[in-house]
């Protein structure tokens, strides 16, 4: 008996880990220090010292049932993009910028070009982001997984002046409210999109003209990630007030966390255009408005609340970010929480 008999293949591991090294060696940055292969990664924090007051921001998440999608296609290669935009879109939030990222994949079989797709997703999700990939752990779990599938999730730290943290805490009544566009569902609700539509071949590789896509296609397309949009909004000389990351929850949820007591967040909901796909689900699922925007985004990856003398500056830096961001309300004085109307 060997371990290898015991369902954990070594050799794969090694395998995975050279296959992926290009795409890891991609995403570094000149902080870190040392190779790949240590016990733990080095980011040197020398480039920080100039800050005023520096503060460690992170982001932990993971991709929830989309990983069910990506098995049912045979598409890995994205996932990772999720895994990397729900973690670094929270550092943002707050005003930072990440500098390094984590990944950790359970899986019942460690197949390794399988592996090395998952982790080209994660190193172009760091790409986009900024950040490092600096380390991760790929982890084999026979007998408790199906060899077929894996779980993925990540973790993320990155650092703000403590003057530039966005907190809400000056949200007052009269407020812009501006939300950026979703690329689609992003990484939430999709326990109940599998539900709502077949989750099969024929399903999956059928083509809808109000889509521009297959149903499969649409579905998988990956989590936008915003913190180029945020650094590019900063530049522009705007101070961003208040940030939401429209994940699980929805508007309702997620909307009010940006909130100060005393102010409530309007939103138009004829302001900005819902996604095809978002009305397919409600229409196929029977689902009600109000479930809808407590599940997903709706088109609307993030919301900012800016002051009205600053509007104009911060579509115009949000657009030349390659964002398409739309007013889309309000801030009045009343009980913590949003109104769509």
């Amino acid at each position: 008996m060997d371990y290898k008999n015991a369902g954990v293949d070594i050799e794969a591991g090694y395998k995975s880990v050279e296959l992926m090294k290009e795409h890891v060696k991609a995403t570094m940055r000149p902080e870190v220090l040392g190779g790949l292969g240590g016990f733990s990664g080095a980011f040197s924090l020398n480039a920080i010292k100039d800050m005023e007051d520096p503060v460690l921001l992170s982001g932990t998440d993971g991709c929830g049932t989309k990983v069910k999608l990506a098995f049912l296609m045979d598409k890995h290669d994205t996932i990772g993009i999720d895994a990397v935009a729900m973690c670094v879109n929270d550092v943002a939030c707050a005003g930072g910028e990440p500098l390094f990222f984590l990944d950790y994949i359970a899986c019942g079989k460690n197949y390794p070009e399988k592996i090395a797709e998952i982790v080209k997703g994660v190193a172009e999700g760091c790409k986009q982001a900024g950040a490092a990939l600096i380390g991760g752990e790929t982890a084999e779990h026979p007998g408790l997984m199906p060899e077929d599938e894996y779980d993925l999730a990540g973790f993320a730290v990155g650092v703000v002046d403590k003057k530039d943290l966005i907190t809400g805490e000056t949200i007052k009544p009269g407020d812009t409210l501006i939300g950026i566009a979703s690329s689609g569902i992003h990484s939430n609700g999709f326990s109940l999109v599998r539900k709502v539509f077949r989750m099969n071949e024929e399903a999956l590789n059928t083509y809808y003209d109000n889509l521009g896509a297959t149903l499969g296609e649409t579905l998988i397309t990956p989590t936008r990630i915003y913190v180029k949009a945020l650094k590019s909004v900063k530049e522009a000389g705007v101070t961003v007030k208040g940030c939401s990351h429209i994940t699980g929850g929805g508007f309702y949820e997620n909307i009010p966390r940006m909130l100060p007591d005393g102010v409530r967040a309007v939103v138009k909901k004829d302001s900005y255009p819902v996604l095809p796909i978002f009305k397919m689900l409600q229409e196929e699922g029977n689902i009600t408005e109000e479930m809808m925007y407590n599940t997903f985004n709706m088109g609307l990856g993030m919301v900012l609340a800016v002051d009205p003398a600053d509007v104009d500056k911060t579509m115009e830096a949000l657009k030349a970010a390659g964002e398409t961001p739309y007013v889309v309300g309000s801030v009045e004085a009343g009980e913590k929480g949003v109104t769509l109307c």
